[in-house]
């Protein structure tokens, strides 16, 4: 699977997050302190890395800053893109369960490593439920991208 990965800063968890990815199996596409010569900003390469979701250049994207929220925000401005800010494999689970979340925001600051490997864990085993009532919700927030 191809990946797009950001973070604002050059961190050991940044480095960390896009070294287990390959070593995963998948394709990553850096965006910001991750990549020579990109913006480092939270809200462009957040933004960059959700665009990517969005048109199709990539199937997920995990976008990192501080504390994860900033990354979050600019990457929920983007059409088509479900940001979720996960702080421990339960909420990733459920990000990916309930709201078929397809960006991972994470914070460098609260993510250690081996938080880091539970979440991955977590977010890549998790499968947008079936329920009718969650798939109408998930229906619904993919309709709010929609021009009124």
């Amino acid at each position: 699977m191809r990946i797009s990965v950001s973070s604002d800063m050059d961190e050991p968890v940044a480095r960390r997050l896009v070294a287990e990815l390959r070593d995963r199996g998948h394709d990553v596409l850096t965006h910001g302190a991750l990549r020579a010569g990109d913006d480092p900003q939270w809200a462009a390469c957040s933004a960059a890395a959700a665009r990517d979701v969005a048109d199709g250049t990539s199937e997920q994207a995990v976008v990192c800053c501080w504390t994860g929220t900033g990354a979050s925000i600019a990457a929920n401005k983007v059409p088509g893109a479900r940001a979720a800010l996960c702080t421990d494999a339960y909420s990733a689970d459920g990000a990916r369960r309930w709201n078929d979340a397809n960006v991972l925001a994470l914070s460098l600051r609260l993510t250690s490593e081996p938080l880091l490997t539970e979440i991955l864990d977590a977010w890549f085993s998790g499968e947008p439920s079936e329920d009718a009532d969650d798939r109408e919700n998930m229906a619904r927030v993919r309709r709010m991208d929609e021009p009124s």
